[in-house]
Parts: C-alpha cells; structure tokens; sequence
C-alpha cells in the first residue's frame, strides 16, 4: 500500500533512498547510471530544492535533500 502524501517543511535535510525488490538489481550498465542523473536533474529543474549528496549503487540509491527557505516544498504528486 502506497503511502500518503506529506509535505516537506524547508530547513530540514532529507535522507531519502530507494532499494530493488528483493535486493535486485536496479543499475546493469554505466548507461543506467547515467539515465537516473538526467531523470534526477529533469526533476530539480520542474522542483527546485538543494542535493548536497546522492550515492548511486547497484541496487539502491541515496540521496540528501534540503528544501529551501521555510516554505513548504510539494509533495511528490504535485509534481505532475
């Protein structure tokens, strides 16, 4: 079951990450890697918001998220 929406308040840094069903394998080729960095950048270009760090790994990836200011950034459905 997915979860709910929640917004993000600004100022605190986010840690967020993503794992493979079962541990499997997300990234096969140099050329994977490649194309979550350009899908990551297409999303900062329509949400703005700081990425101080990310570390891709075969089966999983991290990332460091901070909103900017004290507004409330848009919950990932808004992103349509």
């Amino acid at each position: 079951m997915p979860r709910s929406r929640r917004r993000a308040p600004g100022g605190i840094i986010f840690h967020v990450l993503n794992r493979g069903v079962g541990r499997r394998t997300l990234f096969h080729e140099p050329s994977d890697f490649a194309a979550f960095e350009r899908c990551l950048e297409g999303v900062m270009a329509v949400c703005p918001i700081r990425l101080l760090a990310y570390c891709l790994m075969p089966n999983h990836w991290h990332l460091l998220l901070w909103p900017a200011g004290k507004r409330l950034a848009p919950a990932a459905g808004d992103l349509k």
